[in-house]
């Protein structure tokens, strides 16, 4: 299986890191470690840069804000550090941080390091020749649902991470906060986009729990054991994690899997192997949810309505930054289209009830 690990490549232009500030700020911090430093950049991600590290004999990973973006509430490495120094002790998937930077003189931006989690990481496209049969896919399912159920059962308050959040009027926040960004960001007509708002302002489920939550979860973000893929030890992107509606992280898991039986325009907006024979429906992810946790889920419609909602605000987000000039990355210039659908899908949902 170590064909299939998960491997930086080299460092798209525009991203590279002063290596100059960045050497002596590591030597200085990890002073065991003699010799060169090399760094690589993970490709994937449109959010927040990971980069690997070789100083030396040790392995680190760094974490930095996308270059150009003024969303700092949606880059705050300082937060995100944090969160993960407490919830690394309680929850083992999170990765393990070791020093957070808040000095913007050595790379322009704050970051953190952390140790690396080796594993294989499941995308768009199963990698050629990594055996995924029915059985594995379905096992797979469990696990990915299993995990997430453990992330919401953290005591948050025991860990300290108690007031990372307020859960109190938590989706009302949120819909409103996303549905501000939407309009913030705008750089073409949706006109569903508005239609949601005011249908989500109008259809408010009312919270009966809190939890943890990640905000970003799907097979993307998860390290997999290299000898045992249905064996989660990673969970990556904790940007979003806050303290909220747990439906709310459902939801999202949901908006990312795509099932077999959807329409083709939907198919494009596929973030792991969701599809192959074995794999769980977004129906039977919602109803195992319930089974394990007693969570009511009746209606999980308007989480993934909402959920998707969100996902195009975040696309839209990172469209505007390359349609203000302030990244050049050419991934990012189709993403009205993937904005456009994720709209209509939400809108959809909305009508619909159906997940």
């Amino acid at each position: 299986m170590s064909d299939f690990l998960d491997h930086p490549a080299d460092t798209r232009p525009g991203e590279e890191l002063d290596l100059t500030k960045l050497y002596p700020y590591l030597h200085e911090h990890f002073p065991d470690e003699a010799g060169s430093l090399q760094v690589r950049q993970y490709p994937s991600g449109h959010s927040n840069l990971t980069y690997w590290l070789q100083l030396g004999a040790r392995e680190l990973v760094l974490r930095r804000p996308p270059f150009g973006s003024k969303v700092k509430s949606a880059h705050d490495m300082s937060r995100e550090f944090r969160v993960l120094s407490k919830l690394h002790a309680v929850y083992s998937p999170a990765p393990e941080v070791l020093r957070y930077c808040g000095d913007e003189a050595v790379l322009g931006a704050p970051f953190y390091v952390m140790r690396p989690i080796h594993g294989v990481i499941l995308r768009q496209q199963l990698p050629s020749g990594l055996e995924f049969p029915p059985e594995t896919a379905r096992r797979l399912s469990e696990s990915f649902i299993e995990n997430l159920i453990c992330l919401h059962r953290v005591d948050y308050e025991a860990a300290g991470l108690g007031d990372l959040g307020k859960p109190e009027g938590y989706l009302q926040r949120q819909v409103r906060g996303w549905t501000d960004r939407y309009f913030a960001a705008k750089t073409h007509d949706y006109p569903e986009a508005q239609k949601i708002a005011t249908w989500m302002q109008e259809h408010m489920p009312v919270t009966t729990s809190t939890s943890l939550i990640h905000n970003d979860y799907k097979y993307d973000n998860l390290i997999l054991h290299s000898r045992d893929i249905t064996k989660i030890v990673g969970l990556l992107d904790w940007e979003m994690c806050t303290i909220g509606d747990p439906l709310t992280d459902l939801g999202t898991a949901l908006a990312y899997w795509i099932d077999p039986a959807d329409p083709e325009e939907l198919q494009h907006l596929r973030w792991g192997p969701t599809t192959q024979p074995g794999s769980f429906t977004r129906a039977e992810i919602a109803q195992y949810y319930a089974q394990q946790t007693g969570c009511d889920t009746s209606e999980i419609a308007f989480y993934l309505t909402f959920a998707r909602f969100k996902l195009a605000v975040i696309v839209q987000q990172i469209y505007y930054r390359y349609h203000q000039g302030l990244t050049a990355d050419k991934r990012f210039a189709s993403m009205p289209e993937r904005v456009q659908l994720l709209v209509r899908a939400s809108w959809d949902c909305a009508q619909t009830q159906h997940i």
